[in-house]
This record gives C-alpha cells, sequence and structure tokens, in this order.
C-alpha cells in the first residue's frame, strides 16, 4: 500500500481473481477501483511491492513467474501497464523485493534477497536505461529476508533485512557512494527478527519495526540514536546551541574559546555543510538555506571535542 502525492491510497497485490496476477486498486473517495486493467503481469506475481515517484506515476515491483521469477518493475503511463526496463532484470530469482526511489536521483531502487548470490542482499537501480547494481551485488554477510529499503534526506540508500549471516537479527546498512556499511551493531535486535519494516521520519532519524521473537513474537520498534562515524552528542559540556528547534539562525554558545576553536554544522549522515572559525563566546550563523531536520554543532580545539544535536524546521 501506498498514497499517491495526491492523497489517494493505492494497493497493489496477487490477484485470484485474475489467475494470481497483479492488480493495482485505488479508493476514488467512495470506492476501489482498478487502476488499469486487474491482472496486468505476464504470469503469477510474488514479493509485491508499490512506489510513487516524485511526479507522482504509479510504480510496482515483484517476482515474476513469466520471467523465472526474477523481479519486474512495471509503472502505469495513465493508460496502460508498462515495463521500466527489461521485464525479469535481475541475474536470478528475486524475493522480499523493496522499492523506493531516491531523492536524489529521482530515479527508482529495489532491495531484494538475490537467488543469483546465495540469496544475499543486493540494491538496484533503473539510470534511464537499464537497471544497474548499487555497489556489490550480494553485499549481506549471508542469506537475508524481509529487505525493506528506504532513502535519508540527503538522499543515502538504506536497507534492512533478518540477516541470516548474523543470527537472523535485524541488521540495517546504507551505501556510502562506493560500498555499503552497517549502521551501528550488525545483528542489534534481541533476537530473530521478521518483517523487518525500515523508515526515515522528518527529522531524518531512522526506525525499524520487526516481529520481535526474543519478546513473544511481538511487535518492536528501534530507532538508531548515533550518528554517521559514531559522533554522539556531548553531556554536561560548555557549549549550549539556541533556539532549538530554529529556523534560520542558530547562535552557538561556549564558556572557553582558544586560537584553535573549530565550528562545524554536520548533518544527520556526517556530512559536514557548515564550517568556521570560533573568535568569541557567542557566534551566530545563518541555517535558513539547510534542509529541515536533525543537525550537530560541533565544537573542535586542541584538547577537547564537545557535540550538540539541533533540529532546524
Amino acid at each position: 500500500m501506498a498514497f499517491s502525492p495526491a492523497g489517494q491510497p493505492y494497493v497493489v497485490f496477487e490477484d485470484f481473481a485474475n489467475f494470481r496476477k497483479a492488480t493495482v486498486m485505488k479508493f476514488n473517495g467512495s470506492n476501489w477501483v482498478n487502476v488499469g486493467i486487474a491482472g496486468f503481469s505476464t504470469g503469477v506475481v510474488n514479493y509485491t511491492n508499490l512506489a510513487f515517484s516524485a511526479s507522482g506515476q504509479a510504480y510496482v515491483a515483484y517476482s515474476d513467474s513469466g520471467n523465472y521469477n526474477k523481479a519486474t518493475v512495471m509503472k502505469f503511463d495513465g493508460s496502460n501497464w508498462v515495463n521500466v526496463g527489461n521485464a525479469g532484470f535481475t541475474a536470478g530469482e528475486a524475493d522480499f523485493i523493496s522499492l523506493a526511489f531516491s531523492p536524489s536521483d529521482g530515479q527508482p531502487y529495489i532491495a531484494y534477497s538475490d537467488g543469483a548470490y546465495s540469496k544475499k542482499a543486493s540494491t538496484m537501480k533503473y539510470n534511464g536505461s537499464s537497471w544497474v547494481y548499487v555497489g556489490s551485488a550480494g553485499f549481506s554477510a549471508g542469506i537475508v529476508y524481509y529487505t525493506s529499503l528506504s532513502f535519508s534526506q540527503s538522499g543515502q540508500a538504506n536497507v534492512a533485512f533478518r540477516d541470516g549471516g548474523n543470527a537472523d537479527k535485524a541488521t540495517v546498512m546504507k551505501f556510502n557512494g562506493s560500498a555499503w556499511n552497517y549502521v551501528g551493531n550488525a545483528g542489534f535486535s534481541d533476537g530473530v527478527a521478521g518483517f523487518t519494516s525500515l523508515t526515515f521520519n522528518t527529522s531524518g532519524q531512522l526506525f525499524v519495526a520487526y516481529e520481535d521473537f526474543a519478546n513473544g513474537n511481538k511487535a518492536t520498534v528501534m530507532k538508531f540514536d548515533s550518528v554517521f562515524v559514531g559522533i554522539n552528542e556531548t553531556k554536561g559540556s560548555g557549549l549550549s546551541v539556541y533556539p532549538d528547534p530554529a529556523m534560520d539562525k542558530i547562535t552557538i554558545e561556549t564558556s572557553e574559546v582558544t586560537n584553535t576553536s573549530q565550528l562545524a554544522i554536520l548533518n544527520i549522515d556526517g556530512q559536514q555543510v557548515i564550517s568556521c572559525q570560533i573568535t568569541g563566546h557567542k557566534t551566530q550563523l545563518d541555517i535558513r538555506n539547510l534542509p529541515n531536520g536533525v543537525y550537530f554543532a560541533r565544537l573542535t580545539d586542541e584538547k577537547s571535542v564537545e557535540v550538540k544535536k539541533i533540529i532546524k524546521q
């Protein structure tokens, strides 16, 4: 299920009334109606997933029995469902497919359990003409289940999954532009994790929901409370940042200033977006051009590093 940019709910499903092929329906305000024809796929579908492009086009991804259970992605062109690239474009069987759009390049991506690579995690994107791997294929430590793909505000791809390489616990990995790295520890859940689902809140913080085998198979939600490369908020320091939340300007106040005091504003991915040298106990910065979200003010000198979290609204 997904909502269109206009706010209409859409669903994609394996349609037993149409030979188990893919059907998409939307709610028009009073009734559920077909989007295009019912049962539009070539054959039986599994692991159906639905997402919308920035322009509002509906896309679906699924494991396509009409193409050896490889992944197929289709989009609705206003009249018909048409293939995005080739049908059955993955090297092998694709299970647990998750479809999402990158805010950076606007292209569709899928994450899945890759039968061509021992059912480890792979991610592919459509480059405008064909589907290509994002980083290495089969990048996880072992077999994966319940892959869930989501993008940070800065456009980094993150994938959550039940990790066969780490006792079937939950793991999240992100693509740094050249390689896939763990977000926090691999296998971070208390026990086996089922049906992992990954998303970011409006402040850019990462959340994972899953069936928690260590707690009676009930639902558990966890959030990632640290920041890229281990930057953590300093407790009880002489650094203060206000107002918080802030809209256009922030004031950084510190009890001690040296000739080497440097200030940096970092986004939640650890990327430096503002930097300057501190020359007084109070420094004002203009942040109106920064996207809304969570940031960190980091003050360094030859003796210490102090960090404070701020929210830009």
